[in-house]
């Protein structure tokens, strides 16, 4: 009877133990926070071309990485991105240097036809992570152009924002560090951006025109020949 009664309370473990790999918790899925800032209502500003935006090819992944004090990186077990980073960054920085140049005018690379940026904002990303122990990272180069594609500001920037150790609290750091990034953007393009309105308000004046007309318009006086007069012979001629 015992050998019977075996397989079956085996049968039931597993069953039970397949029942609560089901029941366990879900993985965490995180999206940045953008802070929720404050949109300009009218379709009016600089007009801005964001990107190309490159991301580091190591970040271009579901998993949320953990750097370790070795400088190694493993996923964390307990969360992960809920969707493309990339686009997260994106839409992050899109929204913020909107709203801290007050302007509408703000495109995602590629292009719109029909659309000519008064300043573009190249970006490149190297390092963008955290640890439990360590705190968030950012590395990263922008350089700005101007509408004509001449290189008018460049710069390489390291940014460090402490945080509490969780999944959570390490992924509102980095979108801190995403925030003072479009802070330092915003800061860069406003004078660029100014100096090129002006440009074009105020094109180069031309040479001043004469005010007097053509007929009355200055000639040089010719020299004058003096006149010849006559010379009077008062000498008669008698003839006898």
């Amino acid at each position: 009877m015992n050998r019977v009664r075996l397989p079956i309370l085996l049968l039931l473990a597993g069953v039970l133990g397949l029942g609560g790999c089901a029941a366990r918790a879900p993985i965490p899925l995180y999206q940045l926070d953008n802070g929720s800032p404050e949109l300009p209502k009218k379709n009016q500003g600089v007009a801005v071309l964001l990107g190309p935006v490159h991301v580091a090819d190591y970040l271009q992944r579901e998993a949320l990485l953990q750097r370790r004090a070795d400088g190694s990186l493993v996923a964390a077990r307990d969360g992960r991105w809920a969707g493309s980073l990339s686009a997260d960054i994106d839409q992050v920085l899109l929204r913020q240097l909107a709203s801290r140049l007050d302007s509408q005018r703000l495109v995602l690379a590629p292009t719109q036809p029909g659309f000519t940026p008064d300043i573009q904002v190249l970006l490149s990303i190297s390092r963008f992570d955290s640890g439990p122990e360590l705190p968030a990272v950012l590395e990263a180069q922008w350089r700005l152009l101007d509408r004509n594609g001449r290189l008018r500001d460049s710069r390489l920037v390291r940014l460090e924002q402490p945080h509490q150790g969780t999944p959570a609290a390490q992924v509102e750091a980095q979108s801190v560090l995403l925030r003072r990034l479009a802070e330092q953007l915003s800061i860069a393009v406003q004078p660029l951006a100014t100096a090129q309105a002006s440009a074009v308000a105020s094109p180069a004046s031309e040479p001043p025109k004469s005010s007097q007309s053509p007929s009355r318009a200055h000639t040089p006086d010719k020299p004058r020949i003096p006149m010849a007069s006559p010379v009077r012979n008062d000498v008669e001629v008698f003839r006898f």
